[in-house]
């Protein structure tokens, strides 16, 4: 069954196809480790995960690279204002390296909470200097390079197609509508290189051929991308916001050094809205996941409030829907945990699933043929396999729940359910009651639901 994905480049659903034998390529845009992540930062990281979860399901191997962002991203789009690196430093009393090294604990444990895949490679900005120094070299090689007083700018009117992924008007911009002109040729150039002030030494920067300094933002992702995925390779992703700043100057980038734009597919997960208005974290007004886990929220509440809404489709955040997924997570838990093992996945229901994740990652869909799952004929044991078979792009983790008190439940109690159960098979009545007496008598009850039984405490 073909995968559909919505590719950004040519603004519609295409048929995908890797591009080598072996691997499928996926990079995605990492965090930059100034400060928390927010659950909206993570709802685009959700999406990616999903995304190689469904390719995985579809026998892909997937060589997953995430970068982390720990030097070059400064405050402004015009290039001007703090590295928020230095800032985080500034506001901490903690030196860049020590934030960057904290926020990226911080990022990666949240990742791990949400249950998400490991990615096959992290790459950090400050140890592939020397890769982004030698693109700019190419770039300056090849006459697509200008310097101004603060550093090495890439120049757009270079580039006739320069802002096609997000249809970008240049004639219509002007300066002060999104950045200040300063002394760029043009607003739409952006800087490969920053030159560090003449009056101060800064805690991260490096020696070049242009003078000591630090790269650009985006110059950290096209340099690595080409490093570890080759420079063209097949899917990249990224939130919404990177389509006309960062993820233009990226394609913008490789065209010039490569002849490419990067990647064959282009995807960008949507904002989770607040209140009206996207999460900013650099606003300082956010949630992060551990906001939730305080409020007593299942961090896998959020993961399955984030599978009821199309990627590509805003997700309005409110406490009632997380509590209402939350609930809806419980049901799904225990229902699972009370069917028996044995069976097999159902062929019918995994061809209707896989038609629903392949149609550009319908999970909405396919969370309601999860329901339909459930409350079907289907037998138990079989219902089990195939529930588990959706969950390894669900990711909710299923088979490996319990529930708080399982744990304490004694092995001869288990038997006993079991033994009750057996002979409720063989319509041995009066046995079965007897044995739910004793367990009664021994602190516990069975409850009997319409896909097999949980042993409770009384």
């Amino acid at each position: 069954m073909p995968l559909y994905l919505y590719d950004n480049w040519e603004r519609h659903l295409r048929p995908f196809q890797a591009i080598r034998n072996d691997w499928v390529g996926l990079y995605c845009c990492g965090p930059t480790v100034y400060d928390y992540a927010h659950i909206g930062n993570l709802r685009t990281y959700l999406f990616e995960d999903i995304l190689r979860r469904t390719l995985e399901f579809n026998g892909y191997t997937v060589r997953h690279i995430v970068n982390i962002t720990d030097v070059g991203h400064l405050v402004s789009d015009a290039d001007e204002g703090e590295d928020k690196m230095e800032r985080g430093s500034r506001k901490s009393g903690k030196s860049a390296w020590e934030i960057a090294d904290y926020y990226s604990a911080v990022f990666k444990n949240d990742l791990t909470t949400l249950n998400m895949l490991e990615p096959t490679l992290w790459c950090k900005a400050t140890e592939h200097i020397a890769e982004q120094i030698a693109f700019i070299q190419v770039l300056e090689e090849k006459g697509y390079t200008y310097a101004n007083s603060d550093g090495i700018y890439f120049d757009t009117n270079k580039q006739d197609d320069y802002g096609y992924l997000a249809r970008l008007n240049r004639e219509g911009l002007n300066a002060g509508s999104r950045v200040a002109l300063g002394e760029k040729k043009s607003i739409t150039d952006f800087a490969l290189w920053k030159f560090s002030p003449a009056d101060s030494a800064r805690q991260m920067e490096w020696e070049s051929p242009w003078g000591s300094g630090f790269p650009g933002w985006h110059i950290e992702c096209s340099a690595m991308s080409a490093k570890y995925l080759e420079p063209w390779f097949d899917i990249h992703c990224g939130g919404e916001d990177h389509i006309a700043i960062h993820h233009s100057n990226e394609i913008a980038q490789n065209q010039a050094c490569h002849g490419t734009r990067l990647a064959n597919f282009w995807l960008h997960g949507y904002f989770l809205q607040l209140d009206a208005s996207k999460m900013s974290k650099s606003s300082g007004d956010f949630l992060r996941l551990q906001t939730l886990i305080d409020r007593g929220i299942d961090p896998l509440a959020y993961r399955y409030l984030c599978l009821t809404a199309h990627y590509r489709s805003q997700l309005q955040f409110s406490w009632d829907a997380l509590s209402a997924a939350q609930t809806a997570l419980g049901r799904l838990r225990e229902s699972y945990l009370a069917l028996p093992n044995g069976g097999e996945c159902d062929g019918t229901y995994l061809e209707r699933f896989t038609h629903e994740i392949n149609q550009d990652l319908n999970l909405p869909r396919a969370i309601a043929l999860m329901w339909e799952l459930l409350k079907s004929e289907l037998s138990a044991p079989n219902k089990k396999a195939t529930l588990k078979r959706f969950d390894s792009v669900f990711g909710l983790d299923l088979a490996r729940w319990q529930p708080a008190a399982a744990a304490e439940v004694p092995a001869d109690i288990q038997a006993l359910a079991a033994e009750r159960q057996q002979y409720r098979q063989d319509k041995s009545w009066a046995a079965a009651d007897e044995v739910r007496s004793q367990l009664k008598a021994r602190g516990y009850e069975v409850e009997d639901t319409a896909n097999g039984w949980l042993i409770k405490t009384i």
